[in-house]
Parts: structure tokens; sequence; C-alpha cells
């Protein structure tokens, strides 16, 4: 038994190695699109000479590649760089949303709101409160990577339970059910961006909700709790139970208590953000409200409040985060506030680097008319192949799943594959918004078990705290069961919520 193990791991360990090196050639994702900019603009040129026998499906001419190379092409490219990236969906949304959570994180408003949360849950529900937290922590951006990830290792210890067991249901669910959340967050706006923008290739009026997904990754946050939860206390914690941790810890992190001044802060922000709910409730209902569109509903396209999801997102973190920040004590003045929006916005400017070659990228490929000939041809290969659209879907989740395991941003793979997949189920009579809960799938089951995911490193560094030989391949180890069971389950999960009809989100379909 004891060789065959042996013999596991260092299976393990060379497939890691394998990943890790070539994950490690890639390019920085950045420069990742700037390469594809520059192939799009040279593929453009070689195919603008060629008669590909397709009808342009926007206006029924033969399809022309416009040839990126050009003089005119060039200069509209150049004069439209700006705009272009200013206008880019994703990237005010994000950035909105960022600077409420902002004050929210720098307040401490989160920090207190999560260690309460966890802090009142009974010993046999420590897993499924700690995976509950897990997929609330995505609202606060990278917030569960640094606190609840720890504070899982710390609250299972306290508890007599294995640290590392509750370091991975809390890592499962900040990570891997990344894409199960029952409360709104900048994801959904950005992920709905790209998918609007790969949409318009085909069809330039249609728009998505941002909450084109919502149902299916609410409904899905219990799915991955029970699923999660099960794989903890049957699986992986028996498993750890012969692994002991370090006799001679030192500095061991404790759970702290909330403060008089941190549990009245957070008492008068969760009042504060009931009252906001309230009011936004109260000036909603009435059939006369402002919030609702034309047709008198709040849902409907072209409703006002449909339209202020990122706005509403912004002022109910802004408000409970400036009161706590008051009522605790953490916030002296207005500047403080003004500094927690800087910080968070400091934490973007990576991001819009990477937007802004994204932009120029999806713009360049929309423009080229590539993406209509792949989305016609590959939609022709598929009809030609006679596959089923459910297989199709499976597809879509396991390739995205691999690609997963080397470009860890959602938005980057996102905005590479939605000008490619979007359009190509669109031209099968799949709708953006199941192509969008597909790879939001695809896009989550695998992240935690990846080193190259940035915080995988990190979660590393917690584990050692309670046993200072852990490596990566213990921590992959630990968190296989959650990646395959999760992407099983999840797919399967997907195709059922197809097969019933359930709504998908606001204003989504399931056909085009």
């Amino acid at each position: 038994m004891a060789n065959t193990r042996i013999g596991q791991q260092g299976i393990t360990q060379r497939a890691l190695a394998t990943v890790e090196r070539v994950g490690n050639k890639l390019p920085d994702p950045t420069l990742l699109f700037i390469a594809l900019l520059f192939l799009v603009w040279i593929l453009s040129w070689l195919a603008s000479y060629v008669d590909w026998g397709v009808a342009d499906p926007r206006t029924g001419e033969p399809l022309l590649i416009v040839n990126q190379l050009s003089g005119e092409s060039l200069v509209l490219f150049f004069s439209s760089m700006v705009k272009t990236f200013a206008h880019f969906h994703p990237i005010g949304v994000v950035l909105v949303a960022m600077l409420g959570i902002g004050v929210a994180e720098h307040t401490g408003f989160i920090n207190s709101a999560l260690r309460a949360m966890l802090g009142l849950t009974a010993r046999w529900l420590l897993t499924p409160m700690l995976i509950l937290v897990g997929i609330v922590s995505h609202t606060a951006a990278d917030a569960g990577y640094v606190l609840v990830i720890p504070l899982g290792g710390v609250i299972f210890y306290a508890a007599g339970r294995h640290p590392l067991a509750g370091i991975a249901a809390a890592f499962a669910g900040v990570s891997g059910g990344f894409s199960a959340n029952f409360i709104p967050s900048a994801i959904d706006p950005m992920l709905q961006g790209i998918s609007q923008s790969g949409a318009q290739i085909i069809d330039p009026e249609l728009t998505l909700n941002p909450l084109n997904n919502y149902f299916f990754t609410a409904s899905s946050s219990l799915l991955i709790i029970l699923a999660g939860w099960f794989i903890t206390d049957k699986w992986v914690e028996p498993r750890l139970q012969q692994s002991a941790i370090d006799e001679d810890l030192e500095d061991l992190p404790t759970m702290d208590e909330l403060s008089q001044s941190e549990r009245r802060g957070l008492r008068f922000a969760l009042w504060a953000m009931v009252f906001a709910i309230g009011i936004l409730v109260a000036t909603a209902w009435p059939e006369t409200s402002a919030w609702r569109g034309k047709g008198g509903s709040l849902t409907e396209l072209g409703a006002p409040i449909m339209g202020s999801i990122v706005s509403l997102i912004f002022v109910l973190f802004l408000i409970p985060g400036v009161v706590y920040g008051y009522a605790a004590g953490t916030v002296d003045s207005a500047k403080d506030i003004i500094t927690g929006m800087s910080k968070s916005m400091e934490t973007m400017a990576y991001y819009l680097v990477i937007m802004f070659f994204i932009a120029q990228f999806i713009f360049a490929f929309s423009e080229s008319n590539l993406g209509v000939l792949l989305a016609l041809k590959g939609a022709a290969a598929l009809e030609a192949a006679a596959l089923p659209s459910a297989l199709t879907i499976v597809g879509i989740i396991l390739l995205t799943g691999i690609l997963n395991l080397f470009v860890g941003s959602a938005s980057a793979k996102w905005a590479l594959l939605a000008p490619i997949f979007v359009p190509m189920l669109m031209e099968l009579g799949i709708s953006a918004d199941l192509t969008q809960a597909a790879y939001r799938v695809g896009d989550s089951t695998t992240n935690i078990i990846t080193p190259l995911m940035p915080y995988f490193p990190l979660v590393v560094v917690y584990c050692q705290r309670y046993m200072r030989d852990t490596g990566i391949g213990t921590v992959t180890a630990m968190m296989l069961p959650y990646s395959v069971s999760f992407l099983i389950l999840w797919t399967l999960y997907l195709l059922s919520y197809w097969a019933l009809g359930l709504p998908l989100g606001l204003q989504s379909s399931y056909i085009y």
C-alpha cells in the first residue's frame, strides 16, 4: 500500500511539473492579446483574398473579410483606439462596482461580517457554512483568498478538526465554486459585457442583461455547498487524518472574536444596508415607479433598474462600509473613504492594462469579419457532425476547463473565447446566455488544481502553517476530488437545468 501511494504521488508530481513547465512558456495575458491582435491583422490580410462562399447573416450579401492592414482599416483602428478602450463595456462596470466594495473592504465591514457569520456556526455545520462564506466572498473580488481561506484552517483547528480540511473547504467555495453566487457581483456584468460584444458580431442590436445567468449561478450555490460538504467530511478530511499536523507550531493564528467596536460597527452597518434596500424596494414597488421600464416591468429590456445594477452594487457596499467605518472607529474622516476607493483602484491597474489590449483585439477581430467567418464555418462543421446541442455545450465546458489550467483570468479567457463561441453557437440556435453559463462552469471547476493560478501558492503557504512539508502536490491531491466532482456534477446540473427549461437569469433565453 505504501509503495502504491508513493508511486501515485510520483505520478502526480510529474504531471504537475509538466503542467507548470508548459504553463510557464505561455506569455503574460497582456502579451497574449498583443500577439492575437497582430495575428488578426495578418489573418485578415491573407483571408481577404479568398472567396469563402458564405453569406453574411447580417446583410445576406457574400461575406467579405476586411483586411485590417489596409490603409483605411489602420487609420480607423488608431483613430478609434481611445474610444474603443473608453467604451469597452466591462471596464466601467467593474471599476464602479469596485469603488464601493473597496470602501467596504478598507473600513473592515466585509472582514467583520464574514467573521461574524463563521463565528455563529455549530461545529457540524462548519463545512457548509465555510463554503457558503467562500461563495459570498466572490462579491468582494479576491477577499476570499486572503480572508476566508486562512480562517478556514483556524476555525477547523479550533474545533478540533484537521485544519487543512478547513482550508480545502474554503478554497473549494472561494475558487472552485467561483461562478456560484446568489449575490450579484462584478463578475456578472464583466462576463456579460464580453458576451454581448461577441454576440454583436452576428447581431449588432442584441443586448444582454448583466444578470443573464443569475438564477442558474444562484441555484448552483446549493449544489456547490452540498457537494463540497460531502467531499470534505466523507473524503478529504478522513484522508487527511493520516497526515499529522506539526507538534511544535509557533505563532498559530487564532480566530479573534469581534471586539465591542467591531460589533457596534457591524450592527449599524447592517441596519444601514437594510434601510438602503428598503428604500430601493419602496421606490421600485409602485406601478408608476421610475425604476420600471416602458412596459411597467422591473426586469424588462431597458428598465432603468436593470441598467442600474452595477450602480446599486456600488451604493449597497458603500453605505454600510462608510457607516461601519465611523461606528467602529476605523475611519476618522472622509479622506479615509477616498483612500479605500483609491486602494481598490490600485488593485485594478493590471486589469486596466489587460482590458486595453483586449478591447483593441475585439475591435480588430470584429471589424475583420473573421469572427463571423469562424462562426459560420464552425456552425457548418457542427451541423455536419450532427452532434446534439448538449454535447456541444459539454465540449465548451471541457475546453474551458483545460484552458483554465494555463490562463487563469476569467475575463481574459472569455475575451478570447466569446468572439468565437458565442456567434458560432448563435448560428446553431443556442443563445449567448447559455453559452456564457457553460463557460462559467468550466472556468470555475479547475481553478483549484492549477499551480498557475496566482493564489495557489498562497494556499500552499496557508497549509504550511500547520504542516511545514506541504507542497504543491499535497494541495493538488487534496483539491482534485473537488475539481473532478464539481466538473461532473455542475455539467450535469446545467444540462438538467436546460432540459427543464428553468430560467437562466433575467431576460435570458436558451434559444437564439
